[in-house]
């Protein structure tokens, strides 16, 4: 299972993916990111694209291993964290 620390930087930069452009607010902000408290309002119901696991189940599974496909979301993960520290 992908282990995330609800930093909330990928539903703070959808605007890096044209993937989540229904979910953008206008600002890159997703619209059911809660501020406040830095997570999902939508969690339990959340699009497949916004679950790391369903994602790798029904687009990735073939394509490379589970341990590959969180490594690169953990590399995304990282980037975001490096790039929100030079803004």
């Amino acid at each position: 299972m992908f282990v995330c620390d609800c930093c909330g930087l990928c539903c703070k930069n959808l605007r890096l993916s044209s993937l989540y452009d229904d979910l953008d607010r206008g600002d890159g902000v997703c619209i059911y990111f809660d501020e406040s408290s830095n997570l999902c309002k939508i969690y339990d119901e959340r699009p497949v694209k916004c679950n790391i696991d369903m994602t790798y189940e029904f687009f990735f599974k073939d394509k490379m291993s589970i341990e590959e496909y969180y490594k690169q979301n953990y590399l995304a993960c990282e980037m975001l964290r490096r790039n929100s520290k030079c803004i």
